[in-house]
């Protein structure tokens, strides 16, 4: 039997002076990037976890700016594949908890200390997600001001419109009775449930056929919400396997302080108005 040799074929199989696939991706320096602070076998798969979960956060980043900038020209399509890859995105970081799940309790113990004070609750790129997509908390500025960089990312992010506030101003655009309170607010403020607001969205509901691209749009945004809930419940859950009512290594409460982000609503007048209709 002759040996395959795919070099007959024209495959490239010198890469002395040529881009090489590990190149392109500089996976010299993405596979040194991990340093295990112990000799725990499970805490390369915490750095991983979380590592991994940066990069899916960076690509999910990108695609919410650019969403909002299409939104902000109104090229809903262009937007809503975009928003479409960060619910897939929402559903893979979902997915990885389940691998981090098979650490348990004792597992986890062995490395624990080592963390120090670091902590998932200050991650600048979930807390970016979050200002982006809506919820505006000012406080949770305060874990990173030791990094002026990062703190102006941040503060920045704070003073533009969310996806919300562009999804709104889409349909002020399409000729839609959005409050002018709303349209002309103060962007760093937490958002506020609106009546109007409601009413915007019910009119979409009611005649979908009339308003169709933000019957979509809603229903692009829902979608992105409900796996980033999921996130959220999933995370809780996957904390209270491995280290039950413990305090967080960041001074968190754990568990309960992840419970109550599960309360945290991005859109809430897209969830309500399905009461309303």
């Amino acid at each position: 039997m002759t040996t395959y040799d795919p070099s007959a074929e024209g495959a490239q199989m010198s890469f002395d002076g040529r881009m090489s696939y590990g190149d392109y991706l500089k996976l010299d320096a993405i596979l040194t990037a991990q340093a295990p602070l112990s000799d725990a076998q499970d805490e390369m798969l915490f750095i991983i976890q979380h590592q991994t979960s940066e990069l899916w956060m960076k690509l999910a980043l990108g695609e919410i700016a650019a969403a909002r900038a299409a939104m902000a020209r109104d090229a809903l399509q262009p937007a809503f594949k975009m928003l479409a890859r960060v619910a897939r995105i929402m559903e893979q970081l979902n997915s990885a908890w389940d691998v981090l799940r098979t650490m348990t309790p004792a597992d986890y113990t062995r490395f624990r200390a080592a963390l120090g004070q670091s902590s998932g609750f200050q991650s600048w790129q979930y807390r970016l997600i979050e200002y982006a997509s809506g919820n505006r908390n000012a406080a949770m500025l305060r874990p990173h001001a030791h990094r002026p960089d990062i703190l102006a990312n941040l503060e920045a992010e704070l003073a533009r419109p969310s996806l919300y506030d562009e999804a709104l101003r889409v349909a002020a655009r399409a000729g839609l009775a959005v409050p002018e309170a709303i349209l002309n607010r103060d962007f760093r403020q937490p958002w506020a449930e609106d009546g109007g607001v409601m009413q915007v969205w019910a009119t979409v509901y009611r005649a979908p056929e009339d308003h169709w691209a933000l019957y979509e749009l809603a229903e692009k945004l829902v979608d992105f919400e409900d796996y980033f809930r999921r996130w959220r419940f999933n995370h809780v859950t996957t904390v209270e396997r491995v280290i039950g009512l413990k305090r967080g290594t960041g001074g968190t409460g754990g568990v309960p302080y992840l419970r109550r982000m599960l309360e945290v609503e991005l859109f809430p007048e897209l969830w309500r108005v399905r009461t309303a209709l």
